[in-house]
């Protein structure tokens, strides 16, 4: 039947090409945003879980250059541990040199206060961001050195655990530069200066080792961190990314069927005008 008043095919067709404008507007927006999901309305659910996800991957980006400058500062404190152990078996040596009653025991003993004063300026002065690994002390009145290294998120909620590196110091401060070193004035006292300048060095040793296996868990632990933040990337961009070559080749088809539905809603108007031909 046909109608003056109502237009069944132009309704259908209007309707079909707003659905087609729709989704051709979504497609742009894809390809113009990269994102097949870029707001809570274009799915919630994904949204929500991406957005906890991109949190997740920012606390993990923080906590990788917290863990890097915290590497830092323990290195420092390796390497100057470990100039302090070689300064320490060039004390033994000296020492070792004068067990003869032929040696001029004043200068020795002279060159070994020397080197003390080195190996205390280097305790002094082996710090980085405030932080000195080779003091009683690293922190204030703290005795160790903490940092951030993870964060466990409980499935379901939106409490999470913190996880810490603690590396406590090595207390050169006490156990090296308040150590006593018996003055050398003769071959008796040059080898008990021996046995004291060896305890130091297996101090230096032990700390320099500490400190290596420290700032090995540090580095492994940011590298881990780092893998972490991948894969979180990756999984956000598997959430909410679009595929461009499925965007683009729907965009083409869309644009196709748009001006398509401009024809046959242009038709379905020239419908009634068929009417008018009855009464001529």
């Amino acid at each position: 039947m046909s109608s003056i008043l109502t237009n069944n095919g132009a309704m259908v067709a209007l309707q079909t090409l707003k659905g087609i404008n729709a989704n051709l507007t979504k497609a742009q927006n894809e390809i113009s945003t990269g994102k097949k999901v870029a707001t809570a309305q274009d799915n919630a659910a994904v949204w929500a879980i991406s957005k906890v996800m991109e949190s997740d991957q920012s606390t993990f980006k923080t906590l990788q250059s917290n863990l890097n400058l915290a590497e830092a500062v323990v290195t420092t404190a390796r390497t100057g541990a470990e100039q302090i152990h070689d300064l320490l078996v060039e004390m033994r040596d000296l020492a070792s040199s004068a067990g003869s009653d032929a040696n001029d025991f004043g200068t020795v003993n002279d060159q070994i206060v020397a080197k003390k004063n080195q190996i205390i300026s280097i305790i002094d002065g082996t710090q980085m961001n405030g932080v000195n690994l080779l003091k009683t002390n690293p922190i204030g009145s703290a005795t160790s050195f903490s940092v951030l290294a993870s964060l466990d998120r409980t499935s379901g909620t939106v409490a999470t655990t913190a996880q810490t590196i603690t590396v406590n110091s090595v207390n050169f401060e006490a156990d090296i530069e308040a150590a006593t070193i018996t003055t050398i004035t003769d071959s008796t006292t040059a080898r008990t200066a021996v046995g004291n300048i060896e305890a130091l060095i297996d101090v230096a040793k032990k700390g320099a080792a500490e400190l290596g296996t420290a700032a090995k868990r540090i580095n492994d632990q940011s590298n881990f961190v780092s893998k972490l933040a991948d894969s979180l990337t990756a999984g956000i961009g598997a959430l909410v990314d679009a595929d461009m070559e499925e965007a683009s080749a729907r965009l083409q088809a869309l644009q196709t069927q748009q001006q398509l539905g401009v024809q046959a809603l242009s038709i379905a108007n020239q419908a009634p005008q068929t009417i008018l031909s009855l009464f001529r």
